[in-house]
């Protein structure tokens, strides 16, 4: 069993309590932090210690808030995203309802480096209880004076609300999320400005996942080498909630060392396929990433042991399919869901992917010809040309069925039927 770091107060089933989270070492770090450190030394402590984003990007978290200048105005804005609508994702939803105040201290934390004023947690809106639950435990901690005017006596001030989603995919993107918050349509900006620079309301706004966040409170208290200790890759940093469903016997969300082996995730941790099935394939983070075949069952699952497959660790979730599921119709059903949250702004994404959409079903029903798949090839390749990176996620698991799984899109073309089908 590895330690539990973000899961340390998770309990079956109910949210650890303010006292809970204080008697395992709750908010010390932010006394710490306010009494004895400045922001710019808990700003290295993060960057020390590796923490890269988890919500998709990777991008370290320590070198984002070092872009908010030292002369950038006031107000300043942190928000924490819980936007988490990527198909296979649900790690953020287990966080909320497991250990609210850890969400809080650590945006707190880091509001106080950035010097920012005010946070917002973004909660898509089917996370309603998390929202509640949030709410909740925000009034708690401001009656306990970690949240306020001068916190804790400190000159430091810090206010913290949360926002409901208007409930499209689109407004996990950052400058989405940002216009989504403004009241606005939550369309992408390009070209994207750097949010720390011009953010909500065009002041420096700082933007991290939840994930992320919780583990500035174990960074500041324990110090970096500690939190690089806990992986198991030199690459790697910390822990990592990784979100495991499909053909498994255990479904769950896991928080294990950054690096574990995607052979140990499945099989140790998860319970191991289900009765009678063998693994085929894997979305390794999501659904916006390629699918990983048994020649890579082995890989380290952190960002350099996923990029050396030429994936991504997305957002760690591990979508496992088997022997029998079609992958054709996997894909479709994908592409379905992208379509369906497109924002429409620009043209690749708006009228490519229902182009992708279309050849796909034609294949899965049994009018898919050879020369469909060169078309969904160069398809493909012009999503990259759109205004963020919502299309080209989307074409990955298209792009990887046809250039891992060719004899599968063939045998549905040439028996003009799907052959998973009785």
């Amino acid at each position: 069993m590895y330690p539990q770091v973000i899961f340390q107060n998770r309990k079956p089933n109910r949210i650890a309590t303010i006292d809970e989270y204080r008697q395992s070492g709750g908010y010390q770090a932010l006394t710490m932090a306010l009494q004895k450190y400045s922001p710019k030394e808990v700003q290295q402590a993060v960057v020390d210690a590796n923490l890269q984003g988890r919500g998709g990007a990777g991008f370290p978290a320590g070198l984002k808030w070092k872009s908010v200048a030292d002369d950038a105005p006031f107000p300043r804005y942190l928000i924490t995203n819980i936007d988490e609508m990527e198909p296979g994702t649900f790690k953020d939803r287990i966080m909320a309802h497991a250990d609210p105040h850890m969400i809080i201290e650590g945006t707190i934390l880091a509001g106080y480096v950035v010097s920012a004023e005010k946070g917002i947690i973004f909660v898509r809106p089917s996370y309603e209880s998390s929202a509640l639950i949030l709410e909740r435990e925000i009034r708690i901690a401001q009656e306990a004076g970690y949240l306020g005017q001068n916190i804790m006596g400190s000159n430091f001030s810090f206010d913290l609300i949360v926002h409901r989603s208007g409930g499209r995919y689109i407004c996990g993107e950052g400058t989405a999320q940002i216009n989504a918050i403004m009241g606005m349509r939550a369309h992408p900006k390009q070209p994207p400005p750097r949010s720390t620079e011009k953010g909500l309301w065009d002041q420096p706004t700082v933007l991290n996942n939840i994930e992320t966040l919780v583990n500035v409170p174990h960074i500041v208290r324990h110090g970096a080498e500690w939190f690089k200790g806990l992986a198991k890759t030199k690459a790697s940093s910390g822990t990592k909630l990784y979100c495991v469903s499909g053909k498994v016997n255990r479904p769950g969300c896991y928080e294990l060392p950054m690096g574990t082996p995607l052979r140990e995730i499945i099989e140790e941790h998860a319970g191991g396929l289900l009765p009678g099935s063998e693994f085929k394939a894997c979305l390794p983070g999501g659904a916006s990433t390629c699918f990983l075949g048994k020649e890579d069952y082995d890989v380290e699952m952190d960002f350099e042991g996923l990029k050396k497959c030429r994936n991504r660790l997305g957002t760690g979730a591990v979508i496992v399919f088997d022997q029998k599921t079609c992958l054709v119709g996997a894909t479709l059903n994908l592409i379905d869901f992208f379509v369906r949250e497109s924002c429409g702004f620009c043209t690749p994404c708006r009228e490519g992917l229902p182009f992708i959409r279309d050849l796909l079903w034609r294949i899965e029903h049994g009018e898919g010809e050879e020369e469909f798949i060169p078309i969904l090839h160069r398809m493909c390749a012009h999503m990259w040309k759109s205004y963020c990176a919502f299309a080209p996620g989307a074409s990955m698991p298209v792009t990887s069925l046809l250039d891992h799984f060719p004899e599968e899109v063939h045998e549905h073309i040439s028996q003009k039927k799907c052959p998973f089908k009785s």
